[in-house]
């Protein structure tokens, strides 16, 4: 019974080579590379809310740095701020640490 088992092995090494290059996480791309701070908060508010098409943001620089502004449809306003404002404070944390990145400072601002 052994000594089929370790033929079985033996004759399948290049089956064995293929799953080993599949499995590896390191060759996978995620689904969508985001480039800056508008497009992060884009794909982030897209994802949450049931009416993606009504996601606008404007992008404004004054002195102080860059203000985004998002709006969203009147029913989706609950799911962009979340529970006590957890999830527009994660997304002004992302915002901040993407611009600090950047050198420079940006702020949020939900409409």
């Amino acid at each position: 019974m052994k000594e089929q088992e370790n033929m079985e092995e033996q004759e399948n090494p290049e089956e064995q080579e293929n799953m080993e290059e599949q499995e590896s996480p390191k060759e996978q791309e995620s689904p969508k590379e985001v480039k800056g701070m508008k497009e992060l908060i884009e794909y982030i508010a897209k994802s949450i809310v049931n009416e993606p098409d009504d996601v606008v943001i404007t992008e404004e620089t004054d002195e102080q740095g860059t203000i985004l502004k998002l709006q969203v449809a009147d029913e989706d306003k609950g799911r962009i701020i979340g529970r006590q404002g957890r999830v527009a404070q994660a997304m002004r944390t992302l915002i901040r640490v993407k611009a600090a990145k950047q050198g420079t400072r940006a702020t949020l601002e939900i409409l």
